[in-house]
């Protein structure tokens, strides 16, 4: 690798993407070239079952703007980005999915905008072909969500494919967040941000990683990690269904006073502690949600450990290299 770093740094997080990196790869070289930039590839496998890394291995003994952070497990896509941004070299970075639905030629526009002083820029899905009914409307709404309920100004529609500026990274590299939602967290950095919309491409090969049990708990994340709304919303309902209880036995007392209405007491009772304790439980469940990541954020593991770093000529477990960037094995730990 040349002692520079390279204007850009492209890092592609996968997982089990076997299928289709020898086309990601030429299609990334192909508009990367035609940008006139020095450039690295970053892929970063995530744990991969099958072939992946031997692909990935080839193409770092033809190409030395290849290398590749292969992780010891499946760590999951927010932390594999994590890693490829922590280990990302260049003057900025662009984050783009392996499976070739960004379109690379995209890239061209983000550069324009990066060199005119935008320190951020995002694609905006603005169509999503080969995508089913459902795949849309979970999708549409869980942007929807996420943007009304979220302390920080999350973009609609944005995925994770975007530029960011080396001034970013560096702060990126500082968050030890945990679970990450890296489009929740970019925005939260702050700094110029800009979008470009684009049509989402069918995936070229293999299946989407992303099942909907993946998307209900990144929706359960979002919405605790980057908003306070849900703790105030379960407050409010405490206090009122108090103040509802609470007027209802008033007007009980005083109707029972003016012997207008017989009341068993039990019965009335029995009612209003079960209302009482139905919002009780809600409060404490969503308290929990919180407590939950206190408790990871306590614990101050690693966000994901490296199996080894792989580049031309040089392929083994960290600690054993000549580089710095080879003996780190693990991710930042989270603190508090």
């Amino acid at each position: 690798m040349p002692a520079d770093p390279p204007t850009l740094s492209v890092v592609v997080p996968l997982l089990n993407e076997e299928a289709v990196l020898p086309t990601t790869y030429s299609a990334l070289v192909t508009e990367l070239d035609k940008t006139g930039e020095s450039y690295e590839l970053l892929f970063v496998d995530d744990g991969s079952t099958d072939g992946s890394r031997a692909v990935l291995r080839a193409l770092s003994e033809t190409d030395p703007r290849v290398r590749v952070v292969a992780l010891s497990r499946n760590f999951g896509h927010e932390m594999a980005t994590t890693a490829g941004l922590h280990y990302s070299r260049g003057k900025a970075a662009v984050v783009i999915d392996a499976d070739l639905q960004d379109p690379p030629e995209l890239i061209h526009q983000f550069l324009d905008r990066w060199r005119a002083g935008v320190q951020v820029v995002y694609g905006v899905r603005s169509r999503r072909d080969g995508e089913g009914p459902l795949k849309k409307l979970t999708a549409f709404l869980f942007y929807r969500l996420v943007r009304l309920v979220s302390d920080v100004p999350i973009p609609a529609d944005a995925g994770d494919f975007r530029l960011m500026d080396r001034r970013v990274l560096d702060v990126f590299r500082a968050l030890k967040d945990d679970p990450r939602f890296f489009r929740g967290l970019v925005p939260w950095i702050g700094f110029r941000q800009e979008g470009i919309p684009f049509v989402r491409k069918p995936r070229h090969a293999g299946t989407s990683k992303y099942r909907p049990a993946k998307l209900i708990r990144l929706a359960a994340d979002t919405v605790t990690s980057f908003s306070t709304v849900t703790a105030l919303l379960a407050t409010l309902l405490a206090v009122g269904m108090a103040t509802v209880s609470g007027v209802a036995i008033l007007v009980v007392l005083a109707l029972w006073a003016a012997g207008v209405l017989a009341v068993t007491g039990v019965g009335w009772l029995a009612v209003g502690g079960l209302v009482l304790w139905n919002v009780q439980f809600l409060t404490l469940c969503m308290l929990g949600e919180y407590l939950i990541r206190t408790h990871r954020m306590v614990q101050r593991r690693p966000l994901y450990v490296v199996d080894e770093i792989i580049r031309r000529g040089v392929g083994h477990a960290p600690g054993t290299g000549r580089r710095l960037e080879d003996r780190l094995s693990v991710g930042p730990f989270r603190e508090i």
